[in-house]
């Protein structure tokens, strides 16, 4: 209760400056994140790596030797399948391997289908088309037109591609250049029985 004849104090709205000691100071607050220099966040690196995948595939595309190179690190090294190349390729090596799917693929035309990434990785589903007018793993040309797809692999350093991994579907390509795939020795016999327990089962 308020007693009679007083005035029940209210509190002040009226806030003033802070006080520092016995003076006042409007200062404010220094910007702890100005000083620090500013950073690609995540997303932003690996969209901007998925775009440097994309690019890759077009300069391929128009035979631009110089703006391939350019994707690529000084250290570059792809991974091939092991039924083209077992060792591991350097920028060389790179260079030799594609000269000579170009030179048996002359129109030779890669598609980007998918692309996912996450990190300094880049995953994406390839898609090739071309016409086989030159030598091919030894194969005379045969001027037929191929189509089959890829699952490639980029690791990304600064913006440039360090490490290259693809696998192809050898398989369709080699049956479409009419070549036929013949099971191994430890592989034939269990396909010739499959094929003899479908023979009986027709009987």
């Amino acid at each position: 209760m308020v007693p009679e004849n007083t005035t029940a104090r209210r509190p002040s709205t009226n806030i003033g400056p802070f006080r520092k000691g016995n003076q006042v100071t409007n200062e404010t607050p220094p910007d702890a994140t100005t000083d620090k220099p500013t950073q690609p966040s995540d997303a932003t690196s690996v969209e901007r790596n998925k775009a440097v995948s994309r690019r890759w595939i077009e300069v391929f595309n128009e035979r631009d030797d110089a703006g391939e190179a350019d994707v690529r690190t000084q250290d570059y090294v792809a991974y091939a399948p092991v039924s083209l190349e077992r060792a591991p390729l350097d920028s060389e090596a790179w260079t030799r391997f594609l000269a000579g799917f170009v030179e048996a693929f002359p129109d030779l035309q890669l598609t980007m289908e998918d692309a996912v990434g996450e990190g300094e990785l880049v995953a994406q589903r390839v898609h090739f088309e071309g016409t086989h007018a030159g030598e091919f793993q030894g194969l005379p040309p045969t001027h037929r037109k191929v189509t089959f797809s890829g699952l490639e692999l980029n690791r990304f350093v600064d913006g440039r591609v360090a490490e290259h991994w693809f696998q192809m579907d050898s398989l369709t390509l080699l049956q479409q250049l009419g070549l036929v795939v013949v099971p191994g020795p430890r592989l034939l016999p269990r396909v010739l029985a499959h094929q003899l327990k479908k023979l009986r089962r027709k009987r």
